[in-house]
Parts: C-alpha cells; sequence; structure tokens
C-alpha cells in the first residue's frame, strides 16, 4: 500500500491514539545497498536514494560547497489534569524536509511541509542561491550509516492510546494528595513525542533516527496558616510506554510535596558576596548557562564569547573536568546522530583545568580544523542546525560534600534552580533560586528562598576551589533556547563550592 502524502500525514495524526502505520516500499527492499531498516526510513518519507540525489544536486547546482537535507516526521501529545479531571489533551503532527546550502561560513536555507519532488526541488533552488560559482559538484556514492542504540525503547507512544496514559496522570494527583493534607491544589502533565528523521547530504551520507521524549510533571500548591506556596517536579527521558509506572509516580509526588513543604518559613540571607555551595544535580543550570554556552564554537569562531581566546589554557582548578556528552542511554539530551548526520561524542570542554574543545557544528569544526563533536543541533526542519549542548555535567572531584560546607563560614547552599541567564560575550550571569539553606559555621542552618545569584562565568568558574564526589544527573524537563531554537538538554553536577558570587536577599 503506498499513500498519498495527505492521507500519509492524516495517518500520522492518527497514530498519536493508535498505529503508525508505514507504506510498503516504494523501491525495491532488495537494494543491496541500502538495509531493510533504511529501506523503512525511506518509504516512510516516500523518497528514493534517486529523488535524494536529484535534490541535492539542485542543492548544489550554483556552487555551493555542501548541501544536506533533514527530513522529519514529529507527532506530540500532551495531557493534563486539573481539579482531578483531565482538562486538556491534544496531539500535534509535523512534517517536512529542511535544505541547507553552505558556502564557506554563509548558509542557504529553505523548507518546505510538502515533500514533493517539484516542491523541494524549489526549495533546493532556493538555498542554492547562497552560491554564484561554476558547478564542480559530483555526486558520489551513496554511503549509509548505521546509528547507534542510546534510547532503545519497549512500547512505542504512537501504539499508546490516550485511555492508557489517563490513569498515571491520576495516580501523580491522588498520590500528592495522600502526601500531605495542606494540599489544595494539584497539576499534572504528561507529554509524549515520537520523531522520525532522515538525513541525506552531498557526500553521500545517509542515515536516519528514531527519537522518542516523555515527560512527567506535577506542580503541588498548598496553604498552611493562610499562607500559600508552589512546587514544581519533573522526569524527563526518551523512552516508550514503560517510562510510566508507580515508582516515577512515587518519586515525583514526594519531590512535589516534599519542596513546597521545604518552602514553609524559608526566608532570605543577608545580600552581598558570599561562598555559594551548588547542590548535587540540578545546579547544573549554572554550568550549562554560565560556562556551556560561552564553550558553543559559534560564539568563540566569531569572537564574541569571553573564552574564545582561552583554548589550550588553564580555565579552572586543575580536578576539574567538565564532559559535553550525548550517550547517556535514555537521558533526555542523548541523540543517536546529531542534526548533521555527525558521530555524537563525548567530549572533555575542561580536561585538569585545561580548555580543551569547544562546542562544534560542522561550520565551526571546519573553521578549526578538528572534528564535529557531534552537536549540530535543531529544533526542527524548519531551522538550521547550531552548535548546541546535549548533557553537560562535571566529573566527581577529590572532595567531601560534608568538608565542603564545613569549609563555610557564612554562605549559602542552593540546589533547585528555576532559570537563568547569561551575557555570551562578558561571561556574566543572574539565577533565580527556589530553594537552599543558609550556611553558618560550617553547618546548613535556615532555610532559604526566592533569592538571586549573580556572578561572572570564567570568573565563577576560576573560584570553584571544592568539588564532591556525589555526581549526580538531573533528569527534569530541561529546554535550552539560543537563536530562537528550543532543543531538550540534560545537566548534572556533584557538589561543587564557589568561593565568591554575588547573592541576593535581604539588607537587614
Amino acid at each position: 500500500m503506498i499513500l498519498n502524502r495527505r492521507s500519509f500525514i492524516k495517518t500520522g495524526g492518527a497514530a498519536a491514539a493508535g498505529t503508525m502505520i508505514l507504506p510498503a516500499c516504494l523501491n525495491s527492499c532488495q537494494n543491496l545497498h541500502i538495509s531493510m531498516e533504511m529501506q523503512e526510513y525511506l518509504d516512510h518519507f516516500e523518497v528514493t536514494p534517486r529523488i535524494l540525489q536529484k535534490v541535492i544536486a539542485e542543492a548544489m547546482s550554483k556552487g555551493g560547497d555542501y548541501a544536506d537535507l533533514f527530513f522529519e516526521h514529529k507527532i506530540s501529545n500532551t495531557l493534563s489534569l486539573e481539579d482531578g479531571k483531565v482538562n486538556q489533551s491534544f496531539a500535534n503532527v509535523d512534517y517536512g524536509v529542511g535544505i541547507r546550502v553552505l558556502k564557506g561560513d554563509q548558509t542557504g536555507f529553505a523548507y518546505t511541509e510538502n515533500i514533493s519532488l517539484a516542491d523541494m526541488l524549489k526549495g533546493a533552488r532556493t538555498a542554492a542561491s547562497i552560491a554564484n560559482d561554476p558547478l564542480t559538484f559530483k555526486q558520489g556514492d551513496l554511503l549509509e550509516k548505521s546509528t547507534p542504540g542510546y534510547y532503545r525503547i519497549a512500547a512505542k507512544w504512537e501504539h499508546t492510546s490516550v485511555e492508557q496514559k489517563i490513569p498515571f496522570v491520576q495516580k501523580v494527583n491522588d498520590r500528592v494528595k495522600e502526601l500531605d493534607e495542606k494540599v489544595t491544589k494539584v497539576r499534572a502533565f504528561l507529554n509524549d513525542e515520537t520523531g522520525y528523521m532522515l538525513f541525506y547530504n552531498s557526500e553521500g551520507l545517509l542515515t536516519h533516527d528514531y527519537r522518542p521524549m516523555a515527560s512527567l510533571a506535577a506542580v503541588c500548591v498548598m496553604e498552611k496558616d493562610g499562607e500559600f506556596e508552589n512546587a514544581y517536579s519533573a522526569r524527563s527521558y526518551r523512552k516508550g510506554f514503560e517510562f510510566l509506572n508507580d515508582a516515577l509516580i512515587e518519586e515525583i509526588a514526594s519531590e512535589a510535596v516534599d519542596r513546597t513543604n521545604f518552602l514553609f518559613g524559608a526566608g532570605k540571607p543577608k545580600a552581598g558576596e558570599m561562598p555559594v555551595v551548588l547542590g548535587a544535580g540540578g545546579s547544573g543550570i549554572l554550568l550549562h548557562e554560565a560556562m556551556g554556552h560561552s564553550f558553543e564554537a559559534d560564539f568563540n569562531r566569531k569572537g564574541t564569547s569571553i573564552f574564545s581566546d582561552k583554548m589550550g589554557k588553564s580555565v579552572a582548578g586543575n580536578f576539574i573536568n567538565i564532559i559535553e556528552d550525548g550517550t547517556m542511554e535514555n537521558n533526555r539530551g542523548a541523540i543517536n546522530i546529531d542534526d548533521e548526520g555527525n558521530d555524537v561524542k563525548k567530549t572533555y570542554l575542561v580536561k585538569d583545568g585545561i580548555l580543551e574543545s569547544y562546542i562544534h557544528d560542522r561550520i565551526s569544526s571546519r573553521h578549526y580544523g578538528v572534528d564535529p563533536t557531534g552537536n549540530g543541533r535543531r529544533q526542527s526542519f524548519r531551522h538550521i542546525p547550531l552548535p548546541r549542548m546535549r548533557i553537560t555535567y562535571m566529573e566527581p572531584g577529590p572532595h567531601s560534600t560534608d568538608d565542603i560546607i564545613a569549609s563555610v563560614g557564612y554562605g549559602v547552599y542552593v540546589d533547585n534552580f528555576t532559570n537563568g541567564q547569561v551575557d555570551i560575550g562578558g561571561g556574566d550571569f543572574t539565577f533565580f533560586v527556589k530553594s537552599g539553606y543558609l550556611i553558618e559555621n560550617g553547618k546548613l542552618t535556615r532555610p532559604i528562598k526566592d533569592i538571586n545569584i549573580i556572578g561572572n562565568g570564567p570568573q565563577a568558574l576560576a573560584d570553584i576551589t571544592m568539588v564532591a564526589a556525589d555526581y549526580k544527573t538531573d533528569n527534569g524537563t530541561w529546554t535550552c533556547g539560543k537563536a530562537g531554537q528550543s532543543v531538550p538538554v540534560s545537566m548534572g553536577l556533584p557538589t561543587v563550592l564557589v568561593n565568591k558570587l554575588t547573592v541576593g536577599g535581604t539588607n537587614v
């Protein structure tokens, strides 16, 4: 059965509540140069190797250096519950191809939501206009690349109905209310996503990826003596329907209730410059924002990053190692290949305190004469790839958590961040901290909440004087924004002491 494109899109929409139906092979499945798995992806997007080559030839027709095609079919579902009832459920289907041409450091780009040969050729001609040189392109052999399985799953979301999902958000609601009588309101959310990706470029590389995603979250609202507080807990992984289970529900419900209870009676520290202990896990947001973005190679290639002249130089203590990774199994930030078809790697950005690598896409890796790091990422087929983080973390260090806290006479311990922002050029950052503790005479004392932390990325990195061995990955619903694009990411950190940061608080 060969479905026309309109029927195919409708099939994708139905798959949100039923079963994905793939059309039969459009050309011979016995092609000795293409695996059966690859053939399924070609058929999924109703293209053949010959069609791909025609579009690439058109994209290269004005003398571009390189061209690629990024096909995507994404099915997203959202289910939410409030006041004990499901109040929202919707699905979205996205489908199309992005066509990119590179000429030096310049990019020509077009996309189409209709994957007909005529529309793709039209898009290819548009993208090709970035160049205007004599044609030198010669079509090479098709080179199929298989992908690793960093997120093998047991049950696909497109095979899961809304009726199967509802009991789990209901259980989250019920469990939060059971845990504490002060709970006045619960909001529970379940999001799932299925993505099919096919990639082909002017070098003949043909590859694909299947990208699942699942997120479950709860917001807990409590009242105590006329005072209201709320807190949020969430988990997100590249998993299928097996993601949902009673252990996960208990983990999220307990965390939401504990975080909310913590806020009652919490205050603010005295404002000023002081030592800050970053708790293991979610404090990795500071590493991501204040340092990770400044390591992205496009900022450094253009000389706008504070780290653009620091390659090979010491930027931190010799016990500090910062890694950018995309290979953690089932992690939210994991990808089997990046959106330029490159292999995904574990890359040391800082090794023994020395800046060792930037975060690269194809353009920046060519500029610096290094291999791509597998960080070329895009929000969808409608966007160009950029150097983007995946999973950014710091390795465990030689100190103990107790010794770190004991070393602080007066400061703060923070472990629950909600957002932050950074100036890439100057490296200055600010973060909003939801909760933590005051540290007095080497001990955690009074709970604190709703404070800002302000500092400078390179200086904060240099001011890390102790790193514990208690590394933790934060598996929340982190999303990174850059140049108008959003992509899922993850992060992690052991407990870390930054010798000096500015903390917003009270003047009393």
